[in-house]
């Protein structure tokens, strides 16, 4: 441990030198045997936000510092601290570069000393360590042996023209001296104007050109912290000799948040002005209410106090001429009370029905909302799927049973919670729309590169996507992009797409590569090891994946906990899934994990509030698992629902590679392991545990014809890597 310590101290003592915080050569040295005129301590210890111990204040002159971070100060951790003196703050002296690092373990035991010059004033001192910043202080230096405890000498002179009562005409300039003879110096000089007005930092000579008697006081403090007594100034202005007789012209205005009614809600702002050609303006009043006091008038008048109000004002110029008065009359009501309650929402769905009550060919959903606050938006998600803003009736013309889960949010945020509505298309006279492809992402993805261009439905009722056959298997690019080019001109002329957009999904094609040797299998990689890929995969639940140099990913690395990675770029319908796993479980256990395939979007799922259950309950689980006991479903099993025993699964040795291949067309599920099929599955409904487990969601209704993918991660002792995951949809 200690020689941890040392390397730690000498690493950090690296970094302080490429940061140029090292102390200089002279600055960190062994106590010399002449001890200098005096001697200031500094201390530390375990304390990350304070010195043990600091001094407040020297003399001018020489002096031995001395800074101490050791086990007779209180170290017990081994932590090093600096004390570095400030030298770029301009409120401070800047004549001592010092910055020394002490460690109890450094070859100076912790103890360092060095030898300053100190000039009167004040120096600012800190540890520079980051996480330290509290860890500062001031030393306050005076001149000659003794310490400054002398406030600094004021005095003030008023200069301008004055009649002959002593009165300045028109202004008078207020000039303000201080001095601190022998002490520290002066540090800051201040003045406020009245009895009651703020103390401001005083600059330059304060002009006052108000008509009236006026009263300036000041004060002063030096380095040392010592404040002078307060001062004060003074004298009457008078106007200069005029024949101005025209008061000063006013008006005022009312501010604030308006009811349709035209009353202010909780508060009404009245702003005053008023000009003066002749003399000038010297004084603005103010009164509240039809007998209330005049005021100055100095900032706008905010009234909160609900009611009908009155608020009178008038001016004066330098000559003595008054303003005839004025108002402005106004109410204020109490803001209505804040809107908590969300919409009311309600969902009809329409269309023709056969005896089963499914409807035949299509079904048109038309969602409703209402709030008395009004309706901000309506959104939906259709099987699962991403919600999308509602603006006009849904129609599904797609066979099968479909779950439509809708929500509404009112102008105050509120949201209501997801209600659903779930019916059943059966074909009819109306075919299914003859698309390519199976695509419902947002936007018009080819391959893997994302033109940002919305994924819409175009005239025959397919969407951009499903006409751009991207997953197709093309013999060159040049082919595919001719494809693009006809599908997007047909587009263009419809009116589906503008020219802009086509751009966008050209350029998207020609970064595809599509056509391009390697890209002919017609596999898309979705995990190809690089960070890239691994960024695009979300996790949810507890445990984690960890993306490994090699282009790996592995569960259980840094948490417990039962969880899920899963790929939410995309919905897959029928699909050949292939990737590589490796059973890396520590010690003698075995791997547990397994691969999620069609379940619905898992966030805000209207019957589920755990994400990672989602996948578990609405999707189906191909097991990885080849430990000889534990649970019966081994490596190939859809769990829950077909069982493959170890001897159907077949095991390999632990830490080698395995080839997976997961092969979903409409309801049949195909396993390989190794280019060997190890399991077949037809999905007709009900879980085979016996008994029926309580969350068995029963009929394949509720297992999607198409849906996301995941890994499970099931925990730290039962770690399965992955890698080079590939899909390819059929």
């Amino acid at each position: 441990m200690t020689r941890q310590r040392r390397l730690f101290t000498a690493l950090l003592a690296a970094v302080l030198v490429l940061l140029g915080l090292q102390a200089a050569p002279s600055s960190a040295r062994p106590e010399r045997a002449a001890a200098a005129e005096q001697v200031l301590t500094w201390t530390a210890g375990d304390d990350i936000t304070k010195y043990n111990s600091a001094p407040t204040t020297a003399v001018a002159g020489t002096a031995t510092i001395v800074f101490e971070n050791s086990a007779a100060t209180g170290n017990t951790t081994g932590m090093p601290h600096t004390l570095t003196f400030a030298t770029s703050d301009p409120e401070f002296n800047s004549d001592v570069q010092l910055n020394i690092l002490a460690s109890p373990n450094d070859d100076m035991g912790g103890r360092h000393t060095a030898q300053v010059t100190l000039t009167p004033g004040r120096y600012f001192y800190s540890c520079t360590i980051p996480g330290h910043g509290q860890m500062q202080g001031i030393l306050v230096v005076t001149e000659g042996t003794g310490e400054d405890t002398t406030a600094p000498e004021t005095s003030a002179h008023v200069s301008g023209t004055q009649n002959s009562q002593g009165q300045y005409v028109g202004s008078a300039s207020v000039m303000i001296h201080a001095s601190d003879e022998g002490g520290s110096g002066v540090d800051r000089v201040e003045y406020a104007i009245g009895d009651s007005g703020a103390w401001q930092p005083y600059m330059t000579p304060v002009v006052i050109d108000q008509v009236g008697s006026h009263r300036v006081r000041y004060r002063a403090s030096d380095k040392a912290g010592n404040v002078a007594a307060e001062k004060s100034a003074e004298f009457t202005v008078v106007a200069p000799p005029t024949e101005d007789r025209t008061p000063p012209e006013t008006s005022a205005t009312v501010s604030g948040e308006r009811n349709p009614d035209g009353t202010y809600v909780d508060m009404a702002t009245v702003t005053v002005t008023a000009s003066d050609t002749g003399s000038g303006v010297n004084t603005i009043e103010y009164a509240l209410g039809a007998s209330g006091a005049w005021q100055p008038y100095t900032t706008p008048v905010m009234v909160h106090q609900v009611g009908t109000h009155t608020v009178r004002f008038r001016a004066t110029d330098k000559a003595g001429n008054v303003a005839a008065e004025k108002s402005v009359e106004f109410t204020v009501v109490a803001a209505p009370p804040e809107d908590t309650t969300p919409p009311v929402t309600g969902v009809t769905v329409e269309g023709t029905r056969n005896s089963d009550g499914a409807y035949v060919a299509s079904a048109k959903v038309t969602v409703s909302a209402t709030d008395a606050g009004g309706v901000a938006g309506i959104e939906y998600s259709l099987d699962g799927g991403p919600y999308l803003a509602y603006s006009a009736p849904v129609i599904v013309d797609r066979a099968g049973a479909h779950t439509l889960a809708y929500r509404a949010t009112d102008q105050a945020g509120n949201t209501s919670a997801a209600r659903t509505v779930s019916f059943t298309v059966v074909p009819g006279g109306v075919p299914a729309p003859p698309c390519p492809e199976y695509d419902e992402r947002l936007t018009v993805i080819v391959g893997t590169v994302d033109s940002g261009v919305p994924n819409r439905l175009t005239n025959n009722r397919c969407r951009i996507n499903e006409l751009i056959e991207d997953e197709k298997e093309w013999t060159s690019h040049a082919l595919f992009l001719k494809h693009v080019k006809t599908v997007l001109d047909r587009l263009l002329k419809e009116g589906v797409v503008d020219q802009r957009e086509v751009n966008a999904i050209t350029k998207a094609a020609r970064q595809s590569g599509i056509g391009r040797p390697g890209q002919t299998e017609g596999y898309r990689a979705i995990f190809d090891g690089s960070a890239g890929s691994f960024a695009k995969w979300q996790h949810v639940g507890g445990g984690s994946f960890g993306l490994n140099p090699d282009g790996s990913m592995t569960s259980g690395t840094t948490k417990a906990g039962l969880g899920m990675l899963w790929f939410p770029e995309r919905k897959y319908g029928d699909f050949s899934l292939r990737l590589q796993w490796r059973d890396d479980a520590p010690g003698t256990g075995n791997a547990n994990s397994g691969v999620f395939v069609r379940f619905p979007w898992v966030h805000d799922h209207p019957e589920e509030t755990r994400p990672e259950w989602v996948a578990i309950k609405y999707g189906h689980e191909v097991q990885v698992l080849d430990r000889p006991d534990g649970d019966m479903y081994k490596t190939g099993s859809v769990y829950g629902f077909d069982r493959v025993g170890l001897a159907g699964a077949g095991v390999t040795e632990k830490g080698t590679w395995n080839d997976y291949e997961i092969r979903v067309v409409d309801q049949h599920y195909s396993v390989y392991r190794n280019g060997v099929l190890i399991n077949e599955f037809d999905n007709t409904g009900g879980q085979d545990f016996t008994p029926p487990r309580s969350d068995d969601p029963g009929t394949d209704g509720r297992r999607f014809a198409s849906g996301y993918l995941g890994l499970q991660v099931h925990g730290t002792t039962d770690v399965v890597s992955y890698r080079d995951i590939r899909i390819k949809e059929l």
